[in-house]
């Protein structure tokens, strides 16, 4: 609810700047509605199943926020280029663009593309073992999740950055070689073409992350990564849970998907720094919000 209270405040004040205030304040009505309705239900039949759906129900907005931020973030200047220049600075190169040049296998470019489809997946996975091995700390893992998410996206609303994928296409890859970032302003209000995702054309997993960018990516959310910062969440709140098995399982699928957030393009090698960094605060501060019950916490 705070999320969308400073958001529709945002909107307010931005009124006349955005391209559709309407159907975003509608929008809203709809997402309270939804959860007002979903928090009915749990009360009225309390049990293990409407706290599922109630939970589930809460990460399916998520994805209906996530272009939202474009709509708020696309009246602001575009930031990309101090972005690029400060990655420039730190590395002496653009990792996103050098990257998938220096490892040009198709092996690579499935892996790297399997990593970054599993993001969603990974989430799932973790709320099922809270669900079904931990329900005494599901609510707290849900909570934290989406906590974290409703961060990232005030920081997508407030930062225009929308990643290599779009800068490098808005001013040409050949400026970006030669070290030029100029500034695009507000090409990004009405501007949403970006780069095609390098790596292999043919690969069954690189054909589900492009159709995924055409289904739903828009030109924001670049820093920090949510990506990163979200599966380095998950990927905690599996050790906290002690399942040191799937942990160690997942965590090559972790490390692929933190690369690959570079790899194909879609962030700066330091939105992905940030979102490593943050999610690892995140977690410590949301954890610690929703603490354990007491009756719990020597099991």
């Amino acid at each position: 609810m705070g999320y969308t209270v400073l958001t529709l405040l945002i909107i307010l004040f931005t009124y006349t700047k955005l391209a559709n205030p309407d159907s975003m304040i509608w929008g809203r009505v709809r997402a309270v509605a939804m959860t007002l309705a979903l928090w009915i239900v749990y009360r009225i039949v309390p049990c293990r199943a409407t706290l599922l759906i109630r939970a589930t129900g809460q990460m399916a907005l998520l994805a209906w926020w996530y272009p939202d931020t474009y709509e708020i973030n696309r009246v602001l200047p575009n930031l990309d280029h101090l972005f690029a220049s400060w990655e420039q600075a730190l590395f002496g190169f653009q990792p996103a663009l050098v990257f998938a040049r220096a490892v040009p296998s198709a092996v690579v470019s499935e892996l790297m593309s399997l990593g970054y489809a599993a993001y969603y997946p990974m989430m799932v996975l973790v709320l099922m073992v809270y669900f079904f091995a931990r329900y005494q700390e599901f609510t707290r893992c849900a909570f934290v999740i989406i906590a974290a998410f409703m961060v990232y996206y005030v920081a997508f609303d407030l930062l225009p950055v929308a990643g290599p994928t779009y800068y490098y296409k808005a001013v040409g890859v050949g400026q970006i070689a030669a070290g030029v970032f100029p500034s695009v302003g507000h090409y990004f209000n009405t501007h949403t073409a970006c780069l095609t995702t390098p790596g292999y054309a043919d690969g069954f997993f690189y054909h589900l992350v492009e159709n995924a960018k055409a289904a739903g990516e828009r030109p924001t959310a670049a820093f920090p990564s949510s990506h990163v910062g979200v599966s380095t969440i998950c990927m905690l709140l599996l050790w906290h849970a002690r399942r040191r098995g799937l942990f160690y399982t997942l965590l090559p699928v972790y490390i692929l998907l933190c690369l690959a957030t570079v790899y194909i393009q879609a962030h700066y090698a330091i939105d992905a720094i940030a979102g490593f960094v943050t999610g690892i605060v995140l977690y410590a501060v949301l954890m610690y919000a929703i603490p354990l019950p007491a009756e719990h916490r020597r099991r």
